[in-house]
């Protein structure tokens, strides 16, 4: 006969079997990021212009404006990019140019994403007449036309820098990010978790705050790139027309100086072609890398 079996101790809890611990969901974003060619080769791209924007100035011999140089110089190893019609070198102007393109991307677009997010969440979440006020007047600037207010505007004041014209930009390009968010914030508002944030008594600004944003940070910094990106284009339209900064140097001034001085009809073309093609090659970059971001946080349209 075989021993009997000791009876298992009533008071001892049944040990629980052992559960595969799913990834982080940062550590799995970070896998596929990785691993998503559109956003490896966009964030590439924009943290090489960056680079040389932040690193090369300083150490450049001359200013953007100096006429040093005998004009209209093709490319050379001298100058890479040339030189203007007074002598003055593109490639010194074509950096700082980038610099300047890069803190109106960051100005106008992180003042869109501030008024546009922050209208987005209240009328969202507190719904009532507050939602129906705030869209109102969402829909009031959005029917405006943006780059004919930012043309009038420009042409009254008479003098203002990269920082007023990223603010005007910025003033005038949140209502679009404002309804985005306010359609995310409405549905996320009715979640069972946010409904216990209530009932716990915590205020709204800390509903909003803790447990709205977070779960929408992918959205919102996919929103800010496209609000970076169009704050970079109306910029460049107003420098193009003339109505820039009246100090500084951007790379829509480079082409309006060129168009300007005839370098179309002389046949200058890396006058006015580098320039553009800075331009197209950074907002490019970042709505390439805002379809790869897509990819990476939406699990449908993830590449294995």
């Amino acid at each position: 006969m075989t021993a009997a079996q000791p009876l298992p101790d009533p008071t001892t809890a049944p040990e629980e079997p052992a559960v595969a611990t799913p990834k982080a969901p940062r550590l799995e974003a970070l896998y596929f990021a990785l691993r998503n060619p559109k956003l490896v080769v966009g964030l590439s791209i924009v943290l090489l212009f960056l680079l040389v924007g932040l690193v090369v100035p300083p150490f450049l011999e001359h200013t953007p404006g100096e006429r040093y140089a005998p004009p209209l110089l093709p490319p050379s190893a001298e100058h890479w990019f040339g030189t203007t019609q007074f002598g003055q070198d593109l490639f010194t102007q074509f950096v700082y140019g980038i610099r300047s393109t890069f803190l109106v991307g960051f100005l106008g677009g992180g003042i869109a994403a501030v008024i546009g997010m922050t209208i987005g969440f209240v009328a969202g979440y507190k719904g009532g007449w507050i939602d129906e006020v705030l869209n109102m007047l969402t829909n009031v600037v959005l029917v405006l036309p943006t780059l004919a207010v930012l043309f009038i505007i420009a042409a009254y004041v008479d003098s203002y820098g990269v920082v007023t014209q990223s603010f005007f930009i910025g003033m005038t390009s949140w209502p679009w990010a404002a309804r985005a968010v306010r359609s995310q914030a409405l549905s996320l508002s009715s979640r069972d978790f946010v409904d216990l944030a209530r009932l716990s008594g915590v205020r709204p600004w800390k509903i909003i705050v803790r447990d709205i944003a977070p779960n929408m940070s992918s959205y919102l910094f996919m929103t800010f790139i496209l609000l970076f990106g169009g704050a970079v284009l109306a910029a460049a339209g107003l420098d193009f027309v003339g109505l820039g900064p009246n100090d500084g140097m951007s790379l829509g001034l480079i082409m309006h100086q060129a168009v300007k001085w005839g370098a179309l009809q002389l046949g200058v073309w890396w006058w006015f072609v580098p320039p553009g093609l800075g331009i197209t090659a950074i907002v490019g970059s970042m709505y390439v890398m805002n379809v790869g971001l897509d990819e990476v946080f939406n699990p449908k349209l993830r590449e294995m």
